[in-house]
């Protein structure tokens, strides 16, 4: 499992904090992996309660960032050199047994694939960040999948995006 305990308390305390970049430097990170997904260089980053990925030409950023708008888009659609870009995401507040649950699930998932990296939080087994990235077959060639999720116990809130960057 790549799920770390983490010796930082949440940078974010709320989902409706996070922005989205596609053109922001690293930031200081809690924890960083790199990985190789059908034969592509991926860095997987946490920050705070967010992450950054970059590979190839794309620096996403899901962070509670002063210099950029709050709130993450329904969906992004971008064509940087070579690669095509869709980026979407989602926030739920569920009751306490569901979130459980579906934190549960996010956990297991990162224990299943080897290409992840989750974050836990002090204060709370809950309070994860995690990153999956997969191998996806595009028309016109190799890509990836990376799906994230960003969870805040205290507000019953799940933030979840998925990712996929297809060569052109």
């Amino acid at each position: 499992m790549h799920a770390i305990s983490l010796g930082a308390p949440y940078l974010d305390t709320d989902a409706d904090q996070l922005c989205f970049s596609l053109d922001l430097p690293e930031r200081p990170a809690l924890a960083e992996r790199a990985v190789t997904v059908g034969g592509i260089d991926v860095r997987l980053r946490l920050l705070g309660a967010s992450h950054q990925v970059f590979v190839g030409p794309v620096r996403e950023t899901v962070a509670c960032l002063r210099e950029t708008d709050r709130g993450l888009p329904a969906a992004h659609r971008s064509e940087p050199p070579g690669w095509t870009y869709d980026f979407s995401a989602e926030t739920r507040r569920l009751e306490p047994a569901a979130f459980s649950a579906e934190v549960a699930s996010v956990l297991a998932l990162v224990d299943a694939n080897p290409d992840s990296l989750c974050g836990i939080f002090p204060g709370s087994p809950e309070a994860v960040t995690a990153v999956v990235v997969e191998a996806a077959d595009g028309p016109s060639g190799g890509g990836l999948v990376w799906r994230t999720w960003h969870t805040y116990p205290q507000h019953g809130q799940i933030v979840s995006t998925h990712t996929r960057l297809e060569a052109r």
